[in-house]
């Protein structure tokens, strides 16, 4: 018998443990996967997935049980950069990764790996280049795959809740060059054009909009460099759904009296709702382990935009972790969240065998709020 399987096909607990651990212990920032991909593909097949990377540097595994629905789950190799010293303290294990994506990402594994009673298809994916602007590896997974039945990101959402919807992103440049001239020229120079651009744009955008909010759009000012003859601002806008990316590209465009504005990335928003058979999957698993469920929406992106904007398919995100600790100096997964999470994920799968889920009443349970973080 594998000795990471008990004897009813669950992971050990020592096992998920310890797959978490080192893939921490191997750094895997954006571009940098290879060796955490190498890693998982060994794993993976240890514990009776078909693994291989592809093209890209995805890493793919597939574990058929029958001719039931096919189930993947997708989460991301790649880290931001940063040294977080890998360590086991009260509880917590630290590392860069731990929760941005890491942890949700072992534990998708994990309990992939215990399903033993899914009669189905499931396909455990974990992507490059997550935390870059474009994406390409759920861009790739998205060219390259079947449709699959139903999609669970892996992000951390916190271990009793899911995440219905992410706001959309629309990054620009604006370039201007001007002739040189005089500092006390009244004329108008580059770096000033540059300002005034992102001064437009928080016009246009007008008082409301706010990063802290999924319904309105928040914009970012990530880079200004520049001199009097040529100067450089980089725009980041955070777009709720329904909004019009045109509209405001023709206005900001007509208030710009000279230079360049380029669109470097456009993804749109998404968002799932509450009877989502995904998100009912795992709001059952939550109660099993005799928790409230809380639904969220994030005021970031992330790879469900990606998958979303082709797949008209019941999906939603989870993963434990608090996200708070994204890209922090101590990032930290607490252990028992950890384990509680792969509970969550295995009582899930167990659901997803049903598709499409019942659409049943909610009487004697308690009714379910959506929120939005960060």
């Amino acid at each position: 018998m594998n000795a990471a399987l008990t004897s009813s096909g669950r992971v050990t607990e020592t096992y998920t443990a310890g797959l978490l651990r080192k893939m921490l212990e191997i750094p895997s920032c954006s571009y940098h996967e290879r060796a955490l991909a190498d890693f998982l593909a060994e794993a993976m097949t240890d514990l009776g997935f078909r693994a291989h990377i592809d093209g890209m540097g995805n890493v793919v595994g597939v574990i058929e049980r029958g001719a039931g629905p096919t189930l993947m789950l997708l989460g991301h190799m790649d880290t931001v950069a940063g040294d977080v010293p890998v360590r086991s303290e009260d509880g917590r294990l630290f590392g860069r990764g731990a929760v941005d994506a890491k942890g949700p990402l072992a534990a998708m594994i994990c309990a992939a790996a215990g399903a033993v009673d899914f009669p189905g298809r499931i396909v455990v994916i974990g992507v490059v280049e997550e935390e870059t602007p474009r994406s390409r590896g759920a861009m790739a997974i998205r060219a390259t795959h079947d449709r699959p039945d139903a999609l669970i990101i892996g992000e951390p959402s916190g271990w009793s809740s899911v995440v219905l919807g992410y706001k959309g992103k629309l990054d620009l440049r604006y370039t201007v060059q001007r002739p040189a001239t005089h500092p006390s020229n009244p004329a108008p120079k580059a770096s000033e054009l540059a300002v005034a651009g992102w001064n437009a744009l928080v016009e246009l955008l007008g008082p409301d909009a706010s990063h802290g909010m999924f319904d309105r759009p928040g914009a970012t000012l990530c880079r200004l460099n520049g001199d009097l003859t040529k100067a450089t601002a980089d725009l980041s806008i955070r777009i709720p759904p329904g909004f019009d990316v045109e509209a405001l590209l023709r206005e900001l465009r007509d208030r710009l009296p000279e230079g360049r504005l380029d669109v470097l990335n456009s993804v749109a928003a998404c968002r799932v709702g509450r009877a989502d058979p995904a998100v009912r999957a795992l709001v059952s698993g939550i109660r099993k382990l005799h928790a409230q469920p809380r639904l969220v929406v994030k005021t970031a992106t992330s790879d469900m935009n990606t998958l979303a904007e082709v797949w008209d398919i019941p999906m939603a995100t989870y993963g434990p972790g608090d996200s708070s600790l994204d890209h922090a100096d101590d990032e930290h997964i607490v252990l028992s969240d950890y384990m509680r999470g792969i509970d969550v994920l295995t009582i899930a799968i167990s659901e997803l065998v049903h598709l499409p889920v019942r659409r049943g009443t909610r009487e004697g349970k308690a009714p379910l709020t959506v929120r939005s973080i960060r």
